[in-house]
């Protein structure tokens, strides 16, 4: 490569990187901000829920990469057309093959990391995020819970605390079977065990509102007492985005391997559409980058309602193929008649 084509190169990863930059930080935070919900119940710090989130990156990645070589494209070429740069390399005897050499390399680059993180990295990340997800969601940590405020385990069951010096003070339980129950205790210890909460109480009382509004009341020295989690489930790792390549190819899931193989094949296209349609033709007023642009999103668009479709595999590549080879006759069509 020469000068000229390490100046497009840099220019193109330049483009690439802001966009991704731009785009990733977006798409984090609105998930970081869905994540902090899980914090409602106050035992999950925001350090934890900040952690969790690190591990949606590698699947953001793999989700926006096409809108941000889409993107990162159509800004660099942009700016190269409106600093007269393109004018430039053709003025000095140059033709496309001056474009072409970066432009190959990047596409390269871009490939193989799209292929190794939607294959390998995205998908192995991924399932930790779940398996992490889970376990924030279904474990309360009561030990770093610093104020209870009238705590809803269940439908059925409030309770409330202080905390003082890490010991649990004035515990109050609200909680209905057939009657109505209420119990104080000046001390005692909470725990989660999987899909129990486990109380031991020292010191205080129990009332029992029967239904003929009798009340009967228990002193106690300690009390045990225990309520099931009604909304925890056992986790099943279920999700077709923490199948890696090799998992896929065991489970012979060929509808996920097809996901991953287009997925990645897409980018060809993009490129391919990008050259033929922008650069060999020299179009780069905002018409035309919009096309591209609009255009590159519907066949992102129609991918993706494939995949939520979950159709068979046989389904999804004939409905690809249809779609592709209408996109590319209306291609060609627009290139013969801007040719004539």
């Amino acid at each position: 490569m020469n000068k000229i084509n390490f100046y497009i190169l840099n220019e193109l990863f330049k483009g690439f990187l802001l966009i991704l930059f731009i785009f990733l930080s977006i798409a984090w935070l609105l998930q970081f901000t869905r994540l902090m919900s899980i914090s409602n119940l106050l035992q999950i710090d925001t350090l934890s829920i900040l952690e969790l989130s690190m591990y949606l990156i590698p699947n953001l990645f793999t989700v926006i990469l096409p809108f941000i070589i889409i993107i990162g494209l159509s800004i660099t070429f942009i700016k190269l057309f409106k600093d007269r740069e393109i004018i430039t390399i053709y003025t000095l005897g140059l033709d496309t093959a001056v474009i072409i050499k970066p432009l190959l390399f990047f596409s390269a680059v871009i490939i193989f990391v799209s292929t190794f993180f939607n294959f390998y990295v995205s998908p192995n990340v991924y399932e930790k995020f779940k398996s992490n997800e889970y376990e924030l969601r279904n474990s309360i940590n009561f030990e770093k819970i610093i104020f209870s405020n009238f705590m809803e385990l269940n439908k059925n069951t409030i309770i409330d605390f202080k905390k003082e010096n890490n010991q649990f003070k004035d515990i109050f339980i609200n909680y209905k079977d057939d009657n109505e129950n209420i119990i104080f205790a000046k001390s005692g210890s909470i725990k989660k065990d999987e899909s129990k909460y486990l109380f031991s109480l020292t010191n205080g009382f129990k009332l029992t509102i029967l239904k003929n509004e009798n009340i009967e009341k228990l002193e106690f020295e300690r009390y045990n007492i225990e309520f099931k989690d009604q909304e925890y489930n056992e986790y099943n790792n279920f999700d077709k985005n923490t199948s890696n390549f090799l998992e896929d190819i065991k489970d012979k899931d060929y509808l996920n391997l097809s996901y991953k193989f287009y997925d990645s094949f897409i980018f060809i296209i993009i490129f391919y559409f990008f050259y033929f349609y922008n650069i060999k033709k020299y179009k780069f007023d905002i018409k035309n980058i919009v096309f591209f642009i609009l255009t590159s999103t519907i066949i992102l668009l129609l991918n993706q309602i494939m995949k939520n479709i979950n159709s068979s595999v046989v389904f999804y590549l004939i409905f690809t193929t249809i779609y592709l080879s209408f996109f590319f006759t209306i291609f060609y069509y627009i290139q013969l008649k801007s040719s004539e």
